[in-house]
């Protein structure tokens, strides 16, 4: 693979996971976690009705998130991952690690005496 067709896979891939809630709605239902619409609105206080149904819509288009219907009265909407949706959470495990690790660089950095300019 050379680096302009890595960096092309790279673009395809992060268009999955455009949007600013699409990561956060990832983290609520994995695990194998089947929420009720409901439920992710309350874990998720910070994100209006439509938003969350847009971005759930684009995320079952993409293949990772199931909807699935209960017809029922009152109607009951539940979402998980798909095994492909799933699939993601090792990627995003690793991506924390690395979002921590800049933590403890920041740390070790502030530590450090000052490197002396050269002039």
């Amino acid at each position: 693979m050379t680096p302009s067709s890595a960096a092309d896979r790279v673009e395809e891939a992060l268009k999955f996971l455009e949007g600013r809630w699409k990561l956060v709605i990832l983290f609520r239902l994995f695990g194998g976690r089947v929420l009720h619409f409901s439920e992710l609105e309350k874990a998720i206080p910070a994100i209006s009705q439509k938003m969350l149904i847009q971005q759930l819509r684009q995320m079952e288009e993409d293949g990772i998130v199931r909807r699935i219907v209960h017809h029922q009265v009152p109607p009951k909407v539940e979402y998980c991952l798909t095994d492909w949706g799933q699939a993601l959470c090792p990627a995003l495990d690793a991506l924390l690690q690395w979002a921590a690790a800049r933590e403890l660089i920041s740390e070790t950095d502030a530590k450090a005496p000052p490197v002396p300019s050269i002039s």
